[in-house]
């Protein structure tokens, strides 16, 4: 393909997601009202979807240099996958935001005009075949969430919080660092190779080898910010307790898919094993083991996805062997932790925060259909029975890890497993205790919550949410070939 030549077909994705951002847009300027918004969003993921599909993993690139090769857009089966989870949690959070966005915390048209732009840079993340077109996706997908994380209008009256704004500010800086980690790296790599195309990145040599090896520690360790690998994961848990529901959500589970499909694109053509085995051994274990000593919902669910990074991590330390079983464990993973994050948006009031874990008490005898969800994510993230996705997940990753002779690793995985279930069950079990008789002096004001608030009426957009998030977990549980056919 020369250079001149442009494959319009295979830019049919990012034709549909950058479109979305524009639609919401001029929905929002020329027509004014919430529902022209939603659905304008709504028809963009779709489409996008849909685009993703039609174009397929199998199709050349395009904007490739002269003679072949060496293509900044090219579609994978790992793209199209990639592409199609951007748009389906885009489609979701906007669900699970709708009740706040109803009650006015937030300017509509802004919310879903940024909620669609990380979208699109989140395609772009998938089909990039170039450094640059890729550290621009991931920047494009990350910098909306900067402004989405403190925007908060406050009532009348409300006690205005600064959690929302120090977040924000906690995460610009730290993304900004990571980015400028990422570009030193970048440059490294090329000064030492003169390759910036990803089919073209190989080792450096001679005097040329400790600059090219430098370089690419540095690209792992500025897109494992992205991911909240430990150590470099400190942002993650105030970031998330302080962001609304709807957008933690999506920070643990669209922002970082996006550092896994970076890292992806690194690992599999570069030397990086002993660095992101480093990675993913000390993510999984310190994030298990701070996860048992938190009593904050939205604190304990951001300790287990940095976690659940650390396996994911660890199927990426296998090179281009692992890629496959750690894009299904992400896919899996994102699963979960959406319907997790959903169940506890609806068990609390728009937007409130996450409260305390003990504010869930009886949530499951009051609520029996979210509990029942909730059991199922927490069981999937676990790797138990009922949450098949979750155990099919954890069995891929440590059947990589042992036929391509990483059985240590592999101990790892399964240990780890096992330290987190003692807090998944411990959340599990709390629904469904009984909370303290009403007319009993309580002085923990949590508990007090738990025993005298009834049940909450769940909205049609968050319940279509959970249960299109449940019935896709259920079904990649028990025909998880279909996850695995759409990445060969």
């Amino acid at each position: 393909m020369s250079a001149q030549t442009i494959d319009q077909i295979s830019l049919l994705p990012l034709y549909a997601a950058a479109g979305t951002a524009v639609l919401v847009l001029l929905a929002d300027l020329l027509i004014g009202r919430r529902g022209a918004v939603y659905g304008s969003l709504v028809l963009g993921g779709l489409a996008t979807v849909v685009c993703a599909i039609v174009v397929g993993g199998n199709r050349p690139g395009t904007f490739c240099l002269p003679g072949g090769g060496a293509c900044s857009w090219v579609p994978s089966p790992l793209a199209m996958v990639a592409a199609v989870v951007f748009a389906l949690l885009t489609i979701g959070v906007l669900a699970l935001s709708i009740p706040s966005l109803r009650l006015g915390t937030a300017p509509v048209g802004e919310y879903c005009f940024l909620l669609a732009s990380s979208m699109a840079g989140g395609v772009v993340i998938g089909y990039a075949g170039d450094l640059i077109t890729l550290i621009v996706g991931l920047e494009t997908l990350t910098l909306p969430l900067y402004v989405l994380v403190g925007l908060r209008r406050y009532a009348p009256g409300e006690r205005v919080s600064t959690a929302p704004a120090s977040a924000s500010v906690t995460f610009l800086l730290i993304s900004v660092v990571s980015t400028a980690i990422a570009l030193l790296g970048a440059a490294l790599n090329y000064a030492a190779t003169g390759a910036l195309h990803l089919d073209r990145l190989v080792p450096g040599s001679g005097v040329t080898a400790p600059v090219a090896a430098a370089g690419v520690g540095l690209m792992v360790v500025g897109f494992a910010f992205k991911v909240a690998a430990v150590p470099l994961h400190a942002w993650a848990p105030p970031t998330y307790e302080g962001a609304p529901l709807p957008i933690a959500t999506y920070l643990s589970t669209a922002s970082k898919l996006g550092g896994i499909v970076a890292l992806a694109a690194i690992v599999s053509r570069l030397d990086a094993d002993v660095v992101t085995a480093v990675l993913a051994v000390l993510t999984m274990t310190i994030g298990n083991l701070v996860a048992l000593r938190q009593t904050r919902m939205v604190r304990l669910l951001a300790w287990s996805s940095i976690a659940q990074a650390g396996y994911i991590l660890a199927a990426l330390a296998l090179g281009a062997a692992g890629v496959e079983a750690a894009a299904a464990y992400a896919v899996f993973f994102m699963v979960l932790e959406f319907l997790a994050f959903g169940v506890v948006t609806a068990l609390r009031a728009p937007g409130a925060d996450g409260g305390d874990i003990l504010a869930y008490r009886g949530a499951g005898r009051r609520s029996p259909w979210l509990g029942a969800g909730m059991v199922l994510a927490l069981a999937g993230l676990a790797g138990l029975p009922p949450g098949l996705a979750g155990l099919f997940a954890k069995v891929t990753v440590v059947d990589a890890l042992i036929d391509q002779g990483w059985g240590w690793l592999a101990g790892v995985v399964a240990l780890n497993a096992v330290i987190g279930l003692a807090y998944y069950v411990r959340v599990a079990a709390n629904l469904y205790s009984a909370p303290p008789q009403v007319g009993i002096a309580v002085a923990d004001p949590e508990l007090l919550e738990a025993a005298t608030h009834p049940p909450r009426k769940v909205t049609r957009p968050v319940v279509a949410a959970l249960l299109g998030a449940a019935a896709v977990a259920v079904v990649l549980g028990f025909a998880p070939q279909i996850l695995f056919g759409a990445l060969t």
